[in-house]
């Protein structure tokens, strides 16, 4: 049993340096170094930002403009503490005196706004020279932590937008006008960085990643593992098995697809390797499963809160639509694992390598945390934040009956401390995606973008979901996932509205593609990292990551053409109806993608299969009868063809 937790997995030869395939490829793990005292004085301080963080989330009544630019002054403080200006080897506990002036010039620059915030929403448009320069030194210092602790690839979209803001978006005759106008935009009002995004960010998603950082120290994630292996290890490819519901499970905690690839990563994709399944196959499928804990209720990566503020729904409706398609996703994946294994003929964990079930079912407390914030959330009992709360409460508790991993006072303050550090990546994507939003919305360009697709398209919704599916894959490349969930709300979820597409699917539909990102060539940063730990090719891996997660290219064009999937305008019956035949659908979708169901399948089965496997899981009632009759059939010819290669020639 002991095997399968992450650091006793001596038995299994780690490919390469986890620590450096984190640097590679996730940038939030790229931080400076401190050592010692210094160490302890920047923990302190990103703990009491958790803890202020907290306080005012959950016990004051501020004014909006003085809450959150005091939210983001700190964000940018602790910010330039945390993230250097380049990659690579860092000198130990030093800043250099660059970053110490971008940390003052910006985090004075919103307490300004914090100190005389009355007397700006008063003062109207009328600015002052050293106004703007303030607010030009706010806006600059945000989009650089982003570059810092983000990338490049969200920074660049920001700035094209606003080179077009200022010579050609705006209207105002003089350069100087164009820029006064930009900056009251975006610094001083709630239309830029001040906007929805970095709003949601300060009020719910801070509680949730220092919850998710409480739960990370009460063990679960290894509780998660080793009850995997005991339920799905023994099957055939059962190491494939494990990284899917591990992973779906982690999902649950985790928003980040690449740490969650290193993480589950680091002990399933060896194991996958020592079954016998082929190195990309291995990363694809850990990088598959792990995208996807992005799109599984309750957190789904943080979007979910994102959403219910733009869509005007409670979080739990968001959470509750979301179950169904991120079931297919993950049923997809496991299917395709199952028939691969079938079909190279691998064998999963002997009863010597599986832990025991009766131990891990004694340790089944481990979940309170999570049932009691999805009970609180679920019944509306208590505020989004006051159930996080609580729910950060019960991770204390319950592992105080975990000897393994009980919470220390030591291991709060740590919890608190990654909590505080957490917020950073999150706080700085969103804020650079208010930038975007806000710029889009002041230039009028979003009205354009929508028409001009709408008038491509024409009375044409299939050609609609698929400019907008591109234009999400490409924004969505090397951008997390809260930010391009914001810049999509902002300009490709209108398109799909105006074409007729209920709000809240429109909403999924922006949400899933810029999700598949991490996945999808030339971007793929989760098939990447699990590349580096199965040491595969990284093209390959990614191709055939793309492959195993088809779920999440079909499902969205499904609930945008029949919203059923998603519970809209449905009764009890039809969604029972739709649930089985949908998980047919994707079973016959995965085996024609695999080529492989009782044995391997001729190309007019695997044709026949696809088709009918899309038919089961559009919702309605002729596509289910059609869709059955052809997966059926491909059933009958691959039973007889079976008995029939079974019974010797004569």
């Amino acid at each position: 049993m002991a095997f399968f937790k992450k650091k006793e997995a001596a038995p299994i030869q780690e490919p390469m340096d986890l620590d450096a395939v984190m640097k590679k490829y996730d940038r939030e793990s790229n931080t400076r170094v401190w050592e010692g005292k210094p160490k302890i004085v920047v923990n302190t301080i990103l703990a009491c930002f958790s803890l202020f963080c907290i306080y005012v989330t959950l016990f004051t009544s501020w004014l909006e403009e003085i809450r959150l630019t005091t939210f983001v002054a700190f964000i940018l403080f602790v910010g330039y503490l945390v993230f250097p200006a380049r990659k690579g080897n860092q000198k130990v506990n030093h800043i250099p005196w660059y970053d110490i002036v971008l940390m003052l010039c910006g985090t004075g620059a919103f307490l300004y706004y914090t100190v005389n915030a009355f007397d700006i929403i008063q003062q109207g448009s009328k600015f002052e020279t050293y106004q703007i320069i303030i607010g030009i030194a706010g806006i600059l210092s945000v989009m650089e932590l982003c570059r810092r602790s983000v990338g490049l690839p969200i920074l660049i979209v920001a700035i094209g937008f606003i080179v077009y803001a200022l010579l050609w978006g705006l209207a105002n005759p003089t350069f100087w006008g164009r820029v006064n106008y930009l900056v009251r935009t975006l610094f001083y009002s709630k239309e830029g960085i001040l906007a929805t995004p970095i709003n949601v960010c300060s009020k719910f998603i801070v509680v949730f990643i220092i919850f998710g950082a409480f739960l990370e120290r009460t063990g679960i994630a290894d509780f998660f593992i080793n009850i995997s292996n005991a339920l799905v290890g023994g099957f055939s490819g059962g190491p494939a098995k494990v990284a899917v519901v591990a992973s779906a499970l982690e999902g649950m905690v985790s928003g980040s697809s690449v740490a969650n690839t290193v993480g589950s990563g680091s002990v399933t994709i060896p194991l996958m390797k020592k079954t016998g399944y082929k190195p990309e196959f291995a990363g694809a499928a850990e990088a598959a499963a792990s995208t996807g804990g992005q799109i599984m209720p309750p957190i789904m990566g943080a979007a979910a809160f994102l959403m219910a503020d733009y869509v005007g729904v409670a979080y739990g409706e968001i959470a509750l639509r979301a179950i169904l398609p991120a079931v297919l996703y993950f049923a997809g994946i496991f299917i395709a694992v199952h028939l691969e294994a079938k079909k190279e003929g691998l064998r999963g964990l002997t009863k010597e390598e599986l832990p025991k079930l009766k131990p891990l079912l004694k340790k089944v407390y481990l979940l309170t945390p999570l049932v009691l914030l999805i009970y609180l959330v679920g019944t509306s009992q208590k505020s989004i934040q006051y159930a996080a709360a609580l729910a950060i409460i019960a991770a204390i508790v319950v592992s105080l009956f975990n000897k393994e991993n009980r919470i220390t006072p030591k291991k709060v303050w740590e919890a608190l401390a990654a909590g505080g550090q957490g917020m950073i990546t999150v706080a700085a994507a969103c804020g650079v995606a208010g930038i975007v939003a806000g710029t889009i919305t002041m230039t009028g360009l979003a009205n354009m973008l929508i028409n001009g697709v709408v008038a491509l398209a024409g009375d044409k919704l299939i050609v609609a979901l698929f400019l907008t599916m591109i234009c999400c894959i490409v924004l969505g490349m090397g951008v997390p996932t809260t930010a391009n969930y914001c810049i999509m709300a902002a300009t490709c979820a209108p398109i799909l509205i105006r074409m007729g597409v209920p709000t809240i699917a429109a909403h999924f539909f922006v949400f899933y593609f810029g999700i598949v990102a991490d996945l999808t060539p030339p971007v793929a940063l989760a098939a990447y990292a699990g590349a580096a730990i199965a040491q595969a090719n990284p093209m390959k891996t990614a191709l055939t990551a793309t492959k195993l997660a088809i779920g999440a290219f079909i499902v969205p064009y499904v609930f945008a053409l029949n919203p059923a999937m998603l519970f809209l305008e449905t009764t009890p019956v039809e969604v029972v109806t739709i649930c089985i035949t949908s998980l047919c659908g994707i079973f016959a979708v995965s085996a024609s993608l695999e080529g492989y169901f009782l044995h391997h399948m001729r190309w007019y089965e695997r044709i026949v299969s696809a088709v009918g496997g899309l038919l089961l899981i559009d919702p309605g009632l002729a596509t289910d009868m059609i869709g059955l009759l052809l997966v059926a059939s491909v059933v009958v010819v691959q039973i007889i063809t079976k008995k029939n290669a079974a019974v010797p020639a004569t």
